[in-house]
């Protein structure tokens, strides 16, 4: 779910990051390259050399234009030549990574990774058509009690709970709902998120150094520790609203990323979450006109991002490997199935950090940490506007068997449209596929 908050708090990390981090001495000197996004820790560069002679140098370009690249046409942070590509690590003796392109007409290397490609899979054979295929479902946020902090609980009616809908708590609902009719066609299928709990072993408390850290280096030396009272800006340059945020959008997503890469590693990652419009005038609680879908894959990265070598070298890997020639088709078939479940129209960004990839007009990239620190392909889904009044009356009537009436008419829950949606995509894209 996109809030107006997110982006104020974006900015902020990415400006504590851009004077956080050490120095470094290159040809010519560029201190920027060293730079780590929050939490996160120098990668190791030298596990680039494996993706040697797996990509022709027309197939880097096509790629890093069609989907990594913005639009706004920066110049990337290497050095691109006949052979290869080579790539500032941003470590103080400023060395780089070197990346050699496969020539036209030799084999393809294979480089090191634990999830399979769709061709990669075995042969069905009569059997069921995601058999064999590992899937994770990646409930968003975290709800339940942490959902306040979160800003994922969104109500009309404050003083009854029982009105209020929690993001967290409602597609995590979906994924129990989903994870046996995956399993009945054949895969096999865990969840990141089991429960209302944080994967994460810190809370906020744990984070209260690297908040105040990041605020003074963007500039906040005499932080106001609570923000009770305050709203806008004033909430978010304290010390509380920076360590929540570490908490539950940083240190949240990188333990999820541990457990995906190091634990599951599936074939396939599908991020749930639903999506929320800005309140009215003033922040008045008023219901939201629209209603929409989108469905996001790892791309779109800024100037500014790569400058991080966290962030250059994950961007790097994640094409390399070729995530999105997996992520792309099964996008596009997850949203076509949901656009048909749901009836939602296509969600339109009207900001630079997203590039529509898709003719449907659903599927766009963007550079989100789940989908980047993930490394295998995900699919990250954003059906529905909380805060419309439509979906927001669905929500609080819960899941049923069948079809009730709502709105004027018989429709099933908002739950088995969404299950439905991404049980279609699948089956339809990994039939096509295998078949």
């Amino acid at each position: 779910m996109d809030r107006r908050n997110f982006s104020v708090f974006h900015g902020l990390c990415l400006g504590a990051a851009l004077a956080a981090c050490g120095a470094l001495a290159q040809e010519p000197p560029n201190p920027q390259l060293g730079r780590l996004s929050a939490l996160a820790t120098a990668p190791d560069w030298s596990q680039l050399q494996a993706l040697s002679k797996t990509l022709t140098g027309d197939e880097f370009d096509a790629a890093f234009e069609t989907f990594y690249r913005d639009e706004r046409r920066f110049p990337p942070p290497w050095q691109r030549d006949a052979g290869g590509v080579t790539i500032p690590t941003g470590r103080p003796d400023g060395s780089s990574a070197r990346i050699e392109f496969r020539a036209p007409n030799a084999p393809e290397a294979q480089p090191p990774r634990y999830w399979r490609k769709v061709s990669e899979l075995p042969k069905l054979e009569g059997r069921p058509v995601l058999s064999d295929l590992k899937i994770a479902l990646d409930p968003g946020h975290i709800g339940g009690s942490y959902a306040v902090i979160e800003e994922r609980r969104l109500t009309f009616h404050p003083g009854n709970p029982q009105e209020a809908v929690v993001e967290g708590d409602h597609v995590l609902k979906v994924a129990q709902l989903l994870k046996p009719r995956l399993e009945a066609l054949g895969a096999k299928v865990s969840l990141v998120r089991e429960n209302s709990e944080p994967v994460t072993g810190q809370r906020p408390a744990d984070l209260r150094e690297t908040a105040i850290s990041l605020l003074r280096d963007a500039g906040i030396t005499n932080p106001k520790e609570s923000y009770a009272g305050l709203s806008g800006d004033e909430k978010v340059l304290t010390i509380q609203w920076q360590t929540e945020k570490l908490f539950y959008r940083v240190s949240e997503i990188h333990a999820r990323a541990r457990k995906v890469n190091e634990q599951l590693k599936p074939d396939v990652v599908v991020c749930m979450h639903l999506n929320a419009e800005p309140w009215g005038p003033n922040g008045q609680h008023l219901y939201s006109p629209v209603n929409h879908l989108h469905v996001l894959i790892n791309g779109c990265y800024a100037a500014d991002e790569l400058q991080q070598q966290d962030i250059r070298f994950e961007m790097v890997r994640r094409l390399f490997l070729r995530a999105h020639d997996e992520e792309l088709p099964l996008a596009e078939a997850v949203a076509k199935s949901m656009a048909e479940s749901t009836g939602l129209p296509p969600y339109v960004y009207m900001t630079p950090n997203a590039r529509l990839v898709s003719a449907t007009g659903y599927v766009y990239a963007r550079n989100l940490l789940a989908n980047r620190i993930y490394e295998c392909p995900v699919i990250y889904l954003e059906p529905y506007v909380m805060n419309n009044q439509d979906t927001y009356q669905r929500l609080l009537q819960g899941h049923y068997v069948g079809r009730t009436l709502t709105s004027g008419r018989l429709r099933s829950s908002i739950y088995e449209d969404y299950a439905q949606g991404i049980l279609d995509g699948l089956v339809n894209h990994y039939r096509a596929k295998r078949s």
